[in-house]
């Protein structure tokens, strides 16, 4: 699957669907209440961006406290910085896309999902990185130099 063609429409869709949107809602609440509907969503979502950026910090600080490794929350951190600017993006369907990924709930759901596709997905480019890599020929087992080790001294001469 190709990126760019997606990536095209995505550029042109999601501005249709903004100032679709905008204009309905100003239609029926009015011009201004909608411009400051827009202003305050901005403002929501900086503030959840800040809240949830600075837990998942403090997780990913503790992980790597006791030795583990804060694979979770680097993704989190994926979603909530992708969460964060989709709020602060004008218009309301961006903000129900960045409001859905900075909800620990609606997150974690969308991490899920993501990994099950990426995992799915990797799998077969293992299985064949895997495959091809191990299918050697005789001929090429016969040609292949056995690795050479050097072993020796070493004076340092500072160059002064």
């Amino acid at each position: 699957m190709r990126t760019f063609p997606i990536l095209a429409l995505l550029f042109f869709i999601v501005p249709l669907i903004e100032i679709y949107l905008l204009i309905q809602v100003g239609q029926v609440i009015g011009a201004l209440p909608t411009i400051l509907l827009v202003i305050a969503t901005s403002v929501f979502g900086a503030y959840l961006l800040r809240q949830q950026g600075l837990s998942t910090l403090a997780r990913f600080q503790n992980n790597l406290r006791q030795g583990q490794l804060p694979a979770n929350e680097l993704k989190e951190g994926v979603f909530i910085l992708l969460g964060g600017l989709l709020l602060m993006t004008p218009g309301f369907f961006t903000d129900f896309l960045g409001l859905i990924c900075l909800l620990p709930p609606t997150r974690k759901l969308l991490l899920k999902l993501f990994s099950k596709r990426l995992t799915a997905n990797s799998k077969g480019v293992y299985e064949d990185v895997y495959i091809h890599s191990n299918t050697r020929t005789a001929e090429t087992d016969v040609n292949r130099a056995p690795p050479k080790t050097l072993e020796g001294e070493y004076v340092r001469k500072d160059q002064s």
